[in-house]
């Protein structure tokens, strides 16, 4: 996965990519099983589009921690403002330096197709999460409409959603138990619990 492609179009993100229809972010937020007082890790916050919807969910006194390798976009999600018990961490969730059984939650909005080695990327999100922990894949739109959209782009047309009985074994493998994959027609959501 390119830094440089997330990096340069940082500042138009939110025009041109970004889900714009808050609608759907609060429905798909509505449908997360996060508690108030979770801790939450936010992978791949990008410009910062779904922070306000977590931040919501957990309230003040909890931690949010938004991770992403793309600098760029760190930034642009820093100048939103948003306030609350967050930090910023820019770095890559395959090497990321936190320590184990930091979170509560684990959320993957709009990013999971982007990682290159899925299964690595899950069992690092097992080893962050806590016993019980909860982790959630998911996007506005539907696996067929995310995986049409990265094969007509040359930069990102290898990033797919795997088949959903491909992305239930690796989650499972990776100690994860109660997966359930709602692939609709308009958003995709996978969640598990950690095992233990």
């Amino acid at each position: 996965m390119s830094k440089d492609f997330f990096n340069a179009r940082a500042t138009i993100w939110d025009k041109n990519v970004a889900e714009q229809d808050t609608s759907k972010l609060k429905a798909m937020a509505d449908r997360l099983d996060i508690k108030k007082g979770a801790d939450v890790l936010d992978i791949g916050t990008g410009t910062g589009v779904f922070v306000p919807y977590i931040l919501e969910k957990i309230g003040s006194d909890s931690k949010l921690v938004c991770l992403d390798f793309a600098e760029e976009m760190l930034k642009e999600a820093r100048m939103k403002g948003f306030t609350g018990n967050i930090e910023y961490i820019c770095a890559d969730i395959e090497d990321n330096g936190l320590p184990d059984e930091s979170f509560d939650v684990a959320v993957c909005y709009s990013v999971f197709p982007h990682f290159e080695n899925k299964p690595k990327v899950i069992r690092e999100i097992n080893r962050l999460l806590r016993k019980k922990g909860r982790v959630f894949i998911c996007h506005t739109s539907s696996r067929d409409a995310i995986n049409e959209i990265h094969r007509s782009l040359p930069e990102v047309c290898n990033h797919l959603f795997p088949e959903n009985a491909e992305t239930y074994c690796m989650i499972e493998d990776a100690g994860f138990e109660e997966i359930d994959i709602s692939d609709a027609e308009d958003y995709y959501l996978v969640s598990a619990r950690k095992s233990g």
